[in-house]
C-alpha cells in the first residue's frame, strides 16, 4: 500500500491515453454486464415468484400455435393436486400502428371467473372484478400498460383481427396490479370468443393454466396430464409457467450459447485493449525502470508497480461500465416485456462481484508480460534504451 500514490500518479501521467482506455473498458464492460445480468436472470437465478410457483401451463406438444379441444379442461380438472384450471387463448391482432413497438402487448381471451382464482397475485377492486366477469365484451388491463396508453375504466379498445376473423371491440372494466411483477397484459372475457366463433372449429383452447394445491404437486401433475393425452390426436406438453415463459426464447435460437459467445468476445476485446495500453506505457518508461533499479528497487517491487497500475485502470473502467450497465438494465425494465425476467433485470451482487473481479483479473493478465520483461531488464540496457 505504500506505493499506491506512485501507482495512481503513473496512471495519470498520460491522462489522454488513460481516459481513452478507461472509456473503452467501460463500454466493453457495460455490454458484458448486461449480457451477464441477462444470463444470470435466465439460467442461474431461475427461481419463480412465490405466486407463480404453483401455476402450470399445458399447451400442444408440437407448438403453441396449434389448439387443443376445450373438453381437455374437465379431464385436467380431475387430476389429483389440481386446484383450478382455466382456458386462455392468444388473440394477437393489431392495435393502432403496428410499426410502433409500444403498441405491442399480449391480448388474451380468458375465462373471466377463473382468472383471479389462478392468478392470486393480481390485485383488483371487487366491483371491477365483478364487472369484468359479468361483461362478455369486458377486459382488464395491467396498470403499467394502462398508464402507457392512457387506458381508464370504461374506455373502449378496438383491436383489428389478424389471426381470427373478427375485430376485438372491448370495454375496460378494471385495471389490476400484481404483487409479483407487472405482465403488461390485456385479458378479455373468453365469452367474446364463444360468441364470435359460435359453431366454428376454431373455438378451442390455446393453453390451459392450472393452479396446483402445492408446489410439491407440480411435477406429478405435469407427468399425469401429458400421459393422459399421450396417445390422443392432440398430445400435450405440460410445464411450470416459469419454464413455459422461458420456452419463448427458443424461437431466437440457443440463447445460452449466444450469450456465452458474446461474453467471450467482449472479454477477449477488453484484454487486448488493456494489454496494448500497458505495452505502450512500459515501453515509454524503460529508462525509468533502470533508474528505479539503480535506486535499489527490487524486481518484485517493479513487477507489482506495473501490475497495480494496470489493475487500477481496469477496475476504474470496470466499475464505470457496471454503473452504465445498471442504468441500461433499468432502461430495459421500462420497455416491453419480452420474457418475465426482463422486468426484473438488474446487476445483482453476484454479477457485480464477478464483473469487478473479472476487470481486475484482466488488468493483471494484460500487464503480466510487459511487467515481467521490465522487472528482468538489465540496468545498463534500460538506461541506454532509446525510442
Amino acid at each position: 500500500m505504500k506505493f499506491l500514490s506512485l501507482i495512481v500518479k503513473n496512471c495519470l501521467r498520460n491522462r489522454r491515453r488513460s481516459f481513452l482506455t478507461i472509456a473503452s473498458l467501460a463500454i466493453s464492460l457495460c455490454l458484458l454486464g448486461v449480457m451477464a445480468a441477462l444470463y444470470y436472470a435466465l439460467f442461474i437465478s431461475n427461481v419463480p415468484p412465490k405466486a407463480q410457483a404453483r401455476r402450470i401451463v399445458t399447451r400442444h406438444k408440437v407448438s403453441i400455435v396449434f389448439q387443443m379441444p376445450l373438453y381437455y379442461r374437465e379431464k385436467i380438472r380431475q387430476v389429483p393436486g389440481v386446484e383450478e384450471v382455466m382456458v386462455w387463448q392468444w388473440y394477437g391482432g393489431v392495435y393502432k400502428d403496428s410499426r410502433d413497438q409500444r403498441n405491442f402487448f399480449a391480448r388474451l381471451g380468458v375465462e373471466a371467473d377463473k382468472l383471479f382464482k389462478v392468478y392470486q397475485d393480481y390485485v383488483l377492486p371487487e366491483d371491477q372484478k365483478q364487472a369484468f366477469i359479468n361483461d362478455p365484451a369486458g377486459c382488464v388491463v395491467n396498470k403499467v400498460l394502462a398508464d402507457r396508453h392512457g387506458f381508464k375504466v370504461g374506455d373502449k379498445i378496438l383491436i383489428k383481427g389478424d389471426i381470427f376473423p373478427f375485430d376485438l371491440d372491448v370495454t375496460v372494466r378494471g385495471i389490476y396490479t400484481s404483487t409479483d411483477f407487472d405482465d403488461e397484459t390485456l385479458w378479455f372475457n373468453f365469452k367474446y370468443f364463444e360468441n364470435a366463433l359460435r359453431n366454428s372449429s376454431r373455438l378451442a383452447a390455446g393453453t390451459f393454466t392450472m393452479l396446483a394445491k402445492s408446489e410439491a404437486d407440480v411435477p406429478h401433475i405435469c407427468r399425469e396430464v401429458d400421459a393422459m393425452f399421450a396417445n390422443s390426436p392432440t398430445p400435450t406438453k405440460t410445464e411450470s409457467e416459469y419454464t413455459f415463459g422461458l420456452s419463448f426464447l427458443s424461437f431466437l435460437g440457443n440463447i445460452k450459447v449466444i450469450l456465452m459467445v458474446i461474453c467471450g468476445a467482449v472479454t477477449f476485446t477488453v484484454l487486448l485493449i488493456a494489454a496494448n495500453t500497458m505495452a505502450m506505457s512500459v515501453r515509454e518508461r524503460v529508462k525509468e525502470v533502470g533508474v528505479l533499479k539503480t535506486l535499489g528497487f527490487e524486481k518484485r517491487t517493479i513487477l507489482w508497480l506495473i501490475l497495480g497500475e494496470s489493475a487500477v485502470i481496469s477496475m476504474v473502467g470496470g466499475l464505470l461500465g457496471v454503473l452504465i450497465a445498471q442504468g441500461l438494465c433499468i432502461l430495459i425494465r421500462q420497455g416491453p416485456m419480452i420474457v418475465q425476467q426482463t422486468k426484473t433485470l438488474s446487476i445483482g451482487p453476484p454479477v457485480f462481484a464477478a464483473l469487478v473481479g473479472l476487470s481486475a483479473l484482466i488488468g493483471v493478465a494484460a500487464a503480466v508480460v510487459p511487467a515481467w520483461n521490465a522487472s528482468r531488464s538489465n540496468i545498463i540496457d534500460a538506461l541506454r534504451f532509446t525510442d
